[in-house]
């Protein structure tokens, strides 16, 4: 019986890393608009790391917006052209599960060529890259505060990407980590999810904002900004929370202090 995507890719074997291989960076596009920061933390950690890092500039969006939407052959005319900028890449790393998990689990739903698999199967979320491929998790980063950690939906249950965020949170120094309640819950966000359905996923995003102010953290992190954004919004307007600030894991792991 074949297994369900998320779970055959959880259990999967790595590709071995060879020191010195370029790395080309995928920086998604609401990253590159809005949080031009977490790419530049991103090059500035596998730099740190000694893995040489290429961009190729070519590159636009994955395509899941318009996939979630049902808009597929809208969305397979921009996986096309994703797998033309990213051609030749043996290793690409992004700061995004969800985009990640759109390369690696949903291209062949939308277009089964294996040219185009193949590439998204090179797409590696950013933590999954430094702790299952390059074996790593000190990045000698230093981050003395109070931290909790909101792993989305796609990152946990597409890439099976679990431990990752967890084992290099635990080695950064001075960081004293809290457990967040009800961890697996969504925050609410799914992308179009939360223009097409504004009241359950603001419902959804105000249970996780409780949840990470009843953890006692005054930082809250992810391997997805775009969850960021959406949590990061509901506790800039709650009194209680506002004090919260969101990052994502590449600017925790970039911090000298």
């Amino acid at each position: 019986m074949t297994q369900p995507a998320s779970r055959a890719t959880s259990s999967r074997e790595y590709p071995k890393y060879t020191s010195g291989e370029p790395v080309a960076l995928f920086i998604p596009c609401y990253v590159d608009q809005f949080y031009p920061q977490v790419g530049e933390a991103t090059a500035r950690v596998l730099a740190r790391l000694g893995v040489p890092v290429t961009f190729p500039d070519r590159q636009t969006c994955c395509g899941q917006p318009a996939f979630n939407s049902g808009y597929w052959e809208e969305a397979r005319k921009v996986i096309h052209h994703f797998c033309r900028a990213f051609e030749g890449q043996r290793w690409i790393v992004s700061p995004s599960g969800s985009c990640s998990a759109m390369c690696r689990v949903f291209f062949g739903h939308v277009d089964p060529a294996p040219e185009v698999v193949e590439v998204g199967r090179r797409v590696f979320e950013l933590t999954e890259f430094l702790v299952n491929i390059l074996g790593v998790t000190d990045v000698g980063a230093v981050f003395p505060h109070k931290v909790t950690l909101h792993n989305g939906c796609h990152t946990r249950r597409e890439l099976g990407v679990v431990e990752p965020p967890m084992r290099l949170l635990e080695r950064v120094r001075g960081l004293e980590f809290h457990e967040l309640p009800n961890v697996e819950e969504c925050c609410g966000f799914g992308g179009t999810f939360s223009v097409k359905m504004p009241g359950m996923s603001l419902a959804m995003g105000q249970s996780k904002a409780q949840s990470i102010l009843q953890s006692g953290a005054d930082v809250v992190v992810s391997p997805d900004i775009s969850c960021l954004m959406h949590i990061g919004g509901i506790l800039r307007r709650d009194p209680a929370a506002r004090h919260i600030r969101t990052m994502h894991i590449a600017e925790v792991l970039a911090s000298s202090g």
